[in-house]
Formats: structure tokens, C-alpha cells, sequence
């Protein structure tokens, strides 16, 4: 049987939580030996979650083995997810979705160009995700009723269709559900310490887009007892992450974990739990910074590891700079690495993006950002 960290800590949760497992974990914690002499910090290391999934890692299969798990328990037959057009979080759906029998429709939203974003598009295709192009941009004050509006005309469809209505998963997987995923990260991260695989982190650093690795980081951290700070880079919208809202899910979370295991414990946080950083976003979301891509370049160059401009090279540039800066001289440091690194560009040089429906094909046709190196 599959060790759950979470569950082995409190058994009952078993019993109420629906799970199926996506995943490859635990996930290996590494030390940076050469990235850590550089930036003078003998302590540094990362948290290897781009290996997450054989075919597809990063964060969010974490979030989908109790997502999904739940699908599977209301008899849904297909699931509805959301995000930007080169939304890792809809690919990820796409993949795990139809690893359980599930169809999945991704409503996408326009952001700037990348070839991750052609990447995903194909991948998203190859998985059987029936694509949708709506909204007018994460940022666009007219987005969310453009979203609102293509997704009803999705469900009566279906409804009218099928007969039945799909299971919407709401942007990143953000919810008390998908939370539980890094709650159950925290309590196998304190198991790797525990084993001597690192010493306990003083600080965590981990991209924040839709809050939903971060609460869980830092409710499950609370719980597991380790006082690890978890710096949260923020990456999209302030409308999307908050300190309001990051407490509010977190205490959902909270409340719904309590809820079926009351042993459990409830905690009070507050604005002094959270440290979200601001100013390692850019212009707009998925717009590359010269900072972040600085960083990109020093992990693979260092490391070998492959960072990407949206996400994780924004994170390591606010690690890079507190580094400078003496903050972290003497500390144990955790870079939580939320990207997929499995490769499958031999799957996405077979497919023809003219396969895709024609509102996607522009993404193939022009020109990428310009810090975009890939």
C-alpha cells in the first residue's frame, strides 16, 4: 500500500478524503553544492517536485491526487479546468484526466507568448483535451465575465448534450481540496528531515500564483511542527494573490481537514504567517523579467536543473537577491521547484498545430516574448 504521509499521521482522513494516486513521491531533496557556493549559502537546497510524475511533474500532480480522487467519487465524467493558453495546471489536468478515465476541457485565457506555451498547447492536445480560447487576458478587468459567460455556454451544452454537467476545477487547482496535496507535502518533506536527508529549512521559497501550494506549505508546515518560514513569490495578479486570500484558503483548508478528522488540529493565522514578495512579478503575467531569466540561466548553468521565466526563475531571482544581500548567510534554505522537467518533445514534434482549433494556431505563428531563450 502507498505511503501517504498525511494519512499515516492521521489515519481517519483516510477513510474521508477520496484519493487516487498520479504521483512518483516522495520527491528527492537535493543539495546545491555549486549554486550555493555562488551565492555564498553552504546550506541551499531544492525540493525536486519537477520529477513529480513520469510523464508529467511540477506542483500539480500533488493537487490532483486528491482533485480528482473526489471526481472519481461524484461519478463526474469529465472535468472543466482553467488558466492561462500555456496553463501548466490545465496540461497537468489533461494528462492525469484521462489517466483515470476522465475527459477534460481546458477554458483558456491569452497571455504572452513562449514556446512552453506552444508545448503545452500540443501536449494538452495529444491527451484528448477538448481546448477552448475565452477571456481577454489574466489581467483584463473584462476577463472574468468573458470566462463566466464561455463556461455556462460549456455546461448547458453538455448538460443539453450529455445529460449531465462536467466538474469545474477552479485555476490551479487552488482549492480546499488541491491545498491538501502540499498539506501532505509538509508532512513528507518533515520525513525526509527526519531521516537526515537535510536539516530543517529555515525559509522556503516557492511561486505563488494561485496560492494554493503555498497554504498548503504553510498549514501543513504548522501541523507537522516545523517553523519554517515559506517565502512566497508572487507571480500573477495581486487580485489572484493576497495575504487576505492566502489566509482565507488556508483556514478552509483547515476548517474541512478538522472537519473529517477532529483531531486534527485548528490553528489561528494571520498576516504575520504569510510573507508574500512583490516585486519579482514584472510587467504582467507570463511576461519574462531580465531578473528571472538570470536566474534561469544561473540554475541550469550551476545546476543543471531547468527553471522556466513564468515561475520558478522569478522565484530564485528574490532568493538570488536576499542572497546578496546577507539574509540568508548561515541559514538552511529550500528552493521548492514547482516546475514539470519530464521531457516530451518527442511527443510534440509529431503533432501539427494546424490539428488545433484555429484560435490557438496564432501561438505558432508569431513570435515568441523576447527574453524567451527556451
Amino acid at each position: 500500500m502507498e505511503v501517504i504521509p498525511l494519512f499515516e499521521q492521521y489515519p481517519l482522513l483516510r477513510k474521508k478524503l477520496a484519493y487516487v494516486p498520479l504521483g512518483e513521491f516522495p520527491t528527492p531533496v537535493q543539495k546545491l553544492e555549486r549554486l550555493g557556493a555562488e551565492l555564498g549559502i553552504s546550506q541551499l537546497y531544492i525540493k525536486r517536485d519537477d520529477l513529480s510524475g513520469k510523464v508529467y511533474g511540477g506542483n500539480k500532480p500533488r493537487k490532483l491526487e486528491f482533485i480528482l480522487g473526489n471526481v472519481l467519487r461524484s461519478k463526474a465524467r469529465e472535468v472543466i479546468a482553467f488558466g492561462g493558453v500555456g496553463s501548466n495546471h490545465a496540461l497537468a489536468t489533461a494528462i492525469y484526466a484521462q489517466k483515470v478515465g476522465l475527459k477534460s476541457i481546458s477554458m483558456l485565457m491569452p497571455q504572452p507568448n513562449a514556446h512552453y506555451v506552444r508545448r503545452n498547447l500540443l501536449m494538452s492536445y495529444h491527451y484528448g483535451a477538448e481546448l477552448h480560447l475565452c477571456g481577454a487576458g489574466l489581467e483584463s478587468a473584462r476577463n472574468m465575465p468573458l470566462v463566466y459567460l464561455a463556461t455556462a455556454f460549456q455546461l448547458l451544452r453538455r448538460r443539453l448534450k450529455k445529460g449531465y454537467f462536467p466538474q469545474l476545477i477552479p485555476i490551479g487547482g487552488s482549492s480546499p481540496l488541491g491545498v491538501i496535496g502540499f498539506v501532505n507535502a509538509a508532512f513528507e518533506l518533515s520525513k525526509q528531515i527526519t531521516n537526515g536527508e537535510m536539516p530543517k529549512p529555515e525559509y522556503i521559497y516557492v511561486a505563488c500564483g494561485t496560492m494554493g501550494t503555498a497554504a498548503g506549505l504553510i498549514l501543513g508546515l504548522k501541523a507537522a511542527k516545523l517553523n519554517s518560514r515559506v517565502v512566497s513569490v508572487r507571480v500573477t495578479s495581486e487580485k489572484l494573490v493576497n495575504t487576505r486570500g492566502m489566509i482565507k484558503l488556508i483556514n478552509k483548508t483547515n476548517s474541512l481537514l478538522h472537519s473529517l478528522d477532529a483531531s486534527f488540529p485548528r490553528f489561528e493565522f494571520s498576516a504575520a504567517d504569510i510573507e508574500i514578495r512583490h516585486d519579482y512579478f514584472g510587467k504582467r503575467y507570463a511576461l519574462f523579467t531580465k531578473e528571472g531569466m538570470e536566474a534561469v540561466s544561473l540554475m541550469r548553468e550551476r545546476e543543471g536543473i531547468k527553471l522556466d521565466g513564468t515561475y520558478t526563475g522569478k522565484t530564485l531571482a528574490a532568493l538570488t537577491d536576499d542572497a546578496k544581500s546577507g539574509s540568508l548567510r548561515g541559514r538552511t534554505i529550500l528552493f521548492w521547484n514547482t516546475l514539470n522537467s519530464r521531457d516530451f518533445s518527442d511527443v510534440v514534434s509529431s503533432i501539427d498545430y494546424h490539428s488545433l482549433p484555429p484560435d490557438f494556431h496564432r501561438y505558432f505563428e508569431a513570435e515568441v516574448q523576447p527574453l524567451d531563450r527556451d
